[in-house]
């Protein structure tokens, strides 16, 4: 897909969906700079990438997408000398109501959903502007359904998809493009993360089942295909665009 020796940062690269993405990536011949907090995680993905293609080069950054932009951009650069793509992955789950919301996990939803990305993506542009690169926001069915439950998690990704269409706008006229992939329900372990585990998890994988018209949840690696499509030259006359990996649901009204 044209990603042949492109400079891809992914951030949450340690786990799950971000995992998947850099095997996408480097199956087409990207190189890799991997950012999480989790440096066994981290080393493992670097690992598995060079096994599959040992001409890639893949770099482990170790940092906290909330508060070490510059990290990331200056060892990126250090690495590589460039960056061609950015990939806006890292994220977290958050479930409940207006009526229980705590407003320290609030705060910490949109810090990490959102802030995050909007100041990296801010760093990351005047590098993307000399190579006419691109970024690709990993967002939600969240951001474009609405549904009781999720309200903070949902604020964050319907903020994060308005982010993505302006600064598509902004950025068209200087040949950068910006898109998002929104997943449905996909199998990682975020929801273990925040305490779904068991018998509660069985319900909400099949109320998940249910709500996708496809009758399935999704694969990581279904995600990470839309995410290096965006990314690619196959896609160089899209941007602004929401993507949705999610069975249908953004399509699905419950009769």
């Amino acid at each position: 897909m044209s990603l042949s020796d492109k400079v891809v940062i992914v951030t949450g690269a340690s786990s799950g969906i971000g995992v998947a993405i850099a095997q996408v990536m480097a199956r087409e011949g990207a190189h890799l700079s991997l950012v999480g907090r989790n440096v066994t995680n981290l080393e493992a993905t670097r690992a598995l990438l060079q096994k599959q293609n040992k001409a890639i080069q893949a770099l482990t950054v170790v940092a906290d997408v909330t508060k070490d932009t510059d990290v990331i951009i200056q060892q990126t650069l250090k690495q590589f000398g460039r960056i061609d793509v950015l990939v806006n992955n890292a994220g977290i789950l958050s479930t409940g109501s207006l009526i229980d919301l705590d407003i320290n996990e609030f705060d910490t939803v949109l810090n990490t959903n959102l802030r995050a990305i909007v100041l990296l993506t801010k760093a990351t542009v005047p590098h993307l502007l000399k190579t006419k690169g691109n970024v690709v926001n990993v967002s939600s069915c969240a951001g474009i359904c609405h549904f009781a439950g999720a309200l903070t998690y949902g604020i964050s990704k319907a903020a994060l998809d308005q982010f993505t269409k302006i600064v598509s706008l902004e950025l068209a006229p200087q040949g950068v493009r910006v898109n998002s992939v929104n997943p449905g329900f996909v199998v990682t372990n975020i929801h273990s993360r925040i305490g779904i585990v068991d018998e509660e998890y069985k319900k909400v994988h099949e109320r998940a089942v249910n709500s996708h018209p496809l009758g399935r949840v999704g694969d990581v690696f279904e995600v990470a295909e839309a995410v290096a499509f965006l990314a690619s030259s196959k896609a160089s006359f899209t941007t602004g665009a929401l993507l949705p990996v999610d069975g249908g649901k953004h399509n699905f009204t419950p009769r």
